[in-house]
């Protein structure tokens, strides 16, 4: 993996001689070198840096002021920064630390020492950026429907609270689709689960492919779904639902489900509504509205009383 060091300082000698220091070590791939603390910041805003190595003493902006700016973004928090400076006092060091430099080097520094000491914070910065990697990588999995890939019902649930609130707090429509696939029951008892699972895959597909990307398609439970539609009236979300439920019709599947041929059944809820107080009451309404689509035939899409 590459690594990419900035050098901050407005003296052209001490640039070369630290980036000779870590030529030598091979410990960076890209070096980036700025002589000024307001350049330094602009090409911490264009390029990914993993350590900063910042004078301390410069005319146009200071190291104090930079890592100021630097803690005061939170894409630059976790750089870390390594202060130079040619005074020796202890105390300038302690604030340096309080402040949120990672590290502090006196001048005239020791090539081996500097290296030394940029190595473990670059080593910190790795381990950190692969403990946020694997963090996202388990929320994600944690909100993800693992056979479909779309969020799952803990992810639905969050979704809808925060949509809801928002939907309240602004006046703006929110909508909501609950999706069933009629007679499921007999594609896993004649195919077996493994080639009913191959039709749920193909419609969470369809349904994907219908949405705007601010919707949300999630995996309700079974061969049960649910479409989010923020800032959306009912009407629009029912042409929505239509063009779903015809597009389904249109699905075929090769091999042994060759034979199948699919329908979906569609409800519809609103907020606001006097009935909708919640989110358990935008999804109870949205249930009603399904099973009234399937007693009605199935196939259909069938919005909530009121609406």
């Amino acid at each position: 993996m590459k690594s990419t060091i900035l050098i901050i300082d407005d003296s052209r000698v001490a640039r070369r001689a630290i980036m000779e220091a870590f030529r030598e070590s091979a410990l960076f791939s890209v070096y980036l070198e700025a002589s000024s603390g307001r350049e330094g910041l602009l090409l911490l805003g264009d390029r990914a840096v993993d350590v900063v190595l910042c004078d301390l003493e410069m005319q146009d902006m200071d190291g104090w002021k930079v890592l100021q700016r630097m803690q005061a973004r939170a894409e630059w928090q976790d750089i870390p920064v390594i202060l130079l400076t040619g005074h020796q006092e202890q105390e300038e060091k302690v604030l340096g630390l309080e402040r949120g430099a990672s590290d502090f080097i006196f001048k005239p520094f020791d090539p081996e020492e500097l290296v030394a000491r940029v190595k473990v914070q670059l080593k910190v910065k790795t381990l950190q950026d692969n403990l946020k990697k694997n963090n996202r990588l388990l929320l994600e999995l944690s909100n993800t429907d693992p056979l479909t890939g779309l969020c799952n019902r803990r992810c639905l649930m969050q979704i809808l609270d925060k949509e809801l609130e928002r939907s309240e707090r602004s006046k703006i429509p929110l909508s909501l689709a609950m999706v069933d696939i009629d007679f499921f029951k007999r594609v896993n008892d004649t195919y077996g689960h493994q080639l009913g699972d191959t039709v749920l895959i193909a419609v969470a597909e369809l349904l994907k492919g219908h949405l705007r990307q601010y919707d949300v398609a999630a995996r309700f439970g079974g061969e049960e779904f649910a479409l989010v539609f923020p800032d959306t009236l009912p009407d629009q979300a029912l042409q929505v639902a239509e063009r779903i439920r015809a597009a389904a019709m249109d699905l075929s599947f090769p091999g042994p489900l060759q034979e199948v041929r699919l329908s979906l059944s569609l409800g519809i809820s609103a907020f606001p509504h006097q009935r909708v107080r919640s989110v358990e009451g935008l999804i109870r309404e949205a249930d009603r509205a399904l099973y009234g689509a399937k007693r009605g035939g199935r196939n259909r899409v069938k919005l909530m009383p009121g609406l």
